[in-house]
């Protein structure tokens, strides 16, 4: 397997990848309303540009070596909000990726950069009922608050704020 850091030409690969990931992922989380809105307002040409030129996301790509397919893909931010701290925003991995070794990957690729970086955390928002939790647990991280954030159209993420501490 290859992990690559995307450029803007993978935009769409990325919106692929989310596009049917998250209806299996969030399907029993969220309305269906609520999973168009967000994925319309998460991935966009235009938002997905926004993240990577103002934002200052990076986007790595999982890929098959042996067939060339796209597994998933992981975003992160180094120094979020000016603190010693790499916020993965984003990670996703097509339904038939999930549980053979790729989430591990892409989460062990960022905490190395992290650790170059000299960044201390890792951290990141996961839904409150996604399953996800306990893989997040089994790589490290611990809940350490929650919030609720109003994302509009009336909608809202309820989140835990898992960090895991990183060693050099």
């Amino acid at each position: 397997m290859a992990i690559t850091e995307a450029t803007e030409q993978d935009l769409p690969i990325i919106r692929d990848i989310a596009y049917r990931t998250w209806p299996t992922t969030f399907g029993e989380i969220l309305s269906p309303a609520q999973i168009d809105y967000m994925l319309n307002m998460m991935y966009s040409p235009d938002a997905l540009t926004a993240q990577i030129k103002d934002k200052n996301h990076v986007f790595l790509l999982a890929q098959e070596t042996d067939n060339n397919e796209y597994l998933g893909f992981i975003s992160y931010e180094f120094d979020y909000k000016n603190q010693s701290k790499t916020k993965i925003h984003k990670i996703y991995l097509l339904p038939a990726s999930q549980g053979k070794g790729v989430g591990r990957l892409l989460l062990d690729k960022v905490a190395m950069l992290a650790i170059e970086r000299a960044n201390s955390h890792l951290s990141l928002n996961v839904n409150k009922y996604n399953k996800a939790i306990q893989f997040y647990e089994r790589m490290g991280f611990a809940t350490v608050d929650n919030e609720t954030i109003d994302i509009g159209e009336g909608f809202l993420m309820e989140d835990y704020i898992m960090e895991k501490p990183l060693i050099a």
